[in-house]
């Protein structure tokens, strides 16, 4: 089998390699390096079956020889990212998006959409099944990454009605795991790297917005099955366990052993008050539900963060635009 992973040496991406590599498969990992970094597949590069293309997927795209499958995870997906790049996202789930359909419609390839529970806007439904159509701001400062997917949901499927192409969709929620950046502004990263660095966790209002957390092992189970079926979605991949933003805060905290104090800051506009996904379809559709609790998902990317205190001290500044406690998923 062979397969095409647009935005592969991304946190996402490249966990998505490692798994379809381990089982065996080809994989042709296209990135342009915009957001994800080179060093999250280098020691894949001696791999057999494995193949770099530094490719921009808004730009003309073709992949010699035959593939079985694209994966489309090819954007920016955090806050610092999307918002720093706001065209540059939008361009990736609307042309990006249409030239990696064109490549899986000429190789008669499946195709997987990595869409987002951003979808759902600020939820006025909890949870979150997949036929509730979202209550999201067209221009606020979430559109750019919250309108991106949405478009490339509707550019998937009507791909698939009206071209035949195989299409899945798949609604990421929270996922957290080794290789998220320190200063990508989610809060998984961000309060680790202030617990650990015995500097105050900040949570963005009173820290009572909810999050659901799925480790990246997990996802990456989800995501290949979806792979795998030929069920059109979407499709919520994400973990039901749902808690706040300070009990995160507290649990990160107490997991760290440092004792770093909690600190309130403004709340940023747009901020979604509950996040919890219904994953009854993917139970019944992909056997799927989430396995890594997440104390223990915790504990694997604290460990992470912890070793690379001896190796460059760079990720440990955080970025102080990203406003700690609000969130997005981790695609």
């Amino acid at each position: 089998m062979r397969v095409v992973v647009a935005g592969g040496a991304g946190f996402l991406g490249s966990h998505l390699c490692d798994r379809l590599l381990a089982e065996g498969t080809e994989v042709v990992c296209i990135d342009n390096f915009l957001t994800g970094g080179p060093d999250n597949v280098d020691r894949l590069r001696t791999r057999d079956g494995f193949r770099l293309l530094r490719r921009d997927v808004t730009e003309p795209l073709d992949v010699a020889g035959p593939v079985d499958a694209v994966l489309n995870l090819a954007s920016p997906a955090s806050p610092v990212d999307y918002h720093a790049l706001p065209l540059e996202t939008l361009a990736a789930g609307a042309s990006g998006t249409a030239r990696l359909l064109d490549l899986a419609r000429r190789k008669d390839a499946r195709f997987v959409l990595a869409s987002t529970s951003e979808v759902y806007g600020d939820p006025q439904v909890h949870p979150q099944p997949e036929r509730y159509w979202g209550h999201v701001n067209p221009i606020g400062p979430r559109s750019m990454y919250d309108e991106a997917k949405r478009f490339a949901e509707a550019l998937t499927t009507a791909h698939r009605a009206t071209r035949g192409t195989r299409t899945g969709i798949v609604r990421i929620f929270n996922t957290y795991g080794p290789r998220m950046r320190a200063e990508d502004g989610r809060a998984v990263p961000t309060f680790i790297v202030q617990a650990l660095g015995g500097e105050p966790v900040t949570v963005a209002g009173d820290g009572s917005q909810t999050r659901s957390l799925c480790y990246v092992d997990d996802l990456v189970d989800g995501f290949v099955r979806m792979m795998s079926n030929e069920v059109s979605g979407p499709v919520n991949i994400g973990s039901p366990y749902e808690m706040t933003v300070l009990e995160l805060a507290r649990l990160v905290v107490r997991l760290c052993g440092t004792g770093a104090p909690i600190e309130f800051i403004p709340r940023p506009p747009d901020d979604p008050s509950v996040r919890r996904p219904d994953i009854t379809l993917a139970r019944e559709t992909l056997g799927w539900q989430p396995r890594v609790d997440v104390r223990d998902g915790l504990m694997r990317i604290i460990a992470w963060f912890q070793g690379l205190i001896g190796r460059d001290p760079a990720p440990w500044v955080p970025r102080q635009e990203s406003p700690a406690g609000s969130d997005a998923p981790g695609g």
